[in-house]
């Protein structure tokens, strides 16, 4: 199944040229380099366009290197053509909940550096792989994510939390070390290093950082300080 994906995949590259133009095997690896130096993702969801891009400005000040605007938020993609073009080189922007190639496509011609999904749709990690995308699909078992670095996958995005939260990542990062981990939920403010110490080579902040009740209260101080604190326990673990 997967060669016949691959094969269907390379046939339409032709007409995809602003994704290939525009993302090689330089590009690649600059992204994994990047998210193995900053270690830590803002991962933003809100419920309107005009709150996305104070919130996300609010994780930046407080010091977060690489940032996620999801796909399920209002004016998604606006904003990561707006924060692409005024922080490139500064902060990398990727674009979340990716669920198809049309969705990939659509991120990518927004300036979208990386890609993220919530789940393994093996057809978008193929064509993401054809096309020098770093894509970071969700896992949640050892299997899927095996599955997804075999499919491609750089990055394997372990969604939602899992139980024993960093002691799973320690077991299975040792049991199988080919994999990169980027647990993205049950990670916060207090045990983002915790993670890092065993075993995830980077994490990703959704709600512990953008707590709902400071987005709805304009609270932008509150996600700053929220976004400190775990870039200090990222930093302190890195030491």
């Amino acid at each position: 199944m997967l060669s016949r994906a691959t094969s269907s995949l390379r046939l339409a590259r032709p007409a995809r040229g602003l994704v290939s133009s525009a993302h090689n095997a330089e590009s690649f690896a600059s992204v994994l380099s990047r998210f193995k130096q900053h270690r830590a993702c803002a991962v933003l969801r809100t419920p309107t366009a005009e709150a996305a891009p104070p919130a996300m400005n609010a994780a930046i000040d407080g010091g977060f290197k690489i940032v996620e605007f999801t796909l399920t938020t209002p004016g998604c993609l606006d904003c990561v053509s707006d924060f692409r073009a005024k922080l490139d080189g500064n902060v990398m922007v990727g674009c979340g909940t990716v669920m198809n190639i049309s969705d990939a496509e659509a991120a990518l011609a927004a300036g979208a550096e990386f890609l993220v999904a919530p789940v393994l749709v093996p057809e978008v990690v193929t064509w993401c792989a054809l096309n020098n995308v770093v894509i970071i699909p969700g896992c949640q078992t050892p299997t899927e994510a095996y599955n997804a670095y075999k499919a491609g996958a750089p990055v394997q995005k372990i969604f939602p939390g899992v139980a024993g939260g960093a002691n799973w990542i320690k077991a299975v990062s040792a049991a199988l070390p080919m994999l990169t981990l980027n647990p993205t939920s049950g990670v916060d403010l207090d045990n983002a290093g915790d993670f890092l110490k065993n075993g995830a080579s980077s994490i990703g902040l959704v709600a512990p950082l953008f707590a709902p009740d400071a987005i709805a209260g304009q609270k932008w101080d509150v996600i700053q300080a929220n976004a400190a604190k775990v870039i200090g326990n990222v930093k302190a673990a890195m030491s």
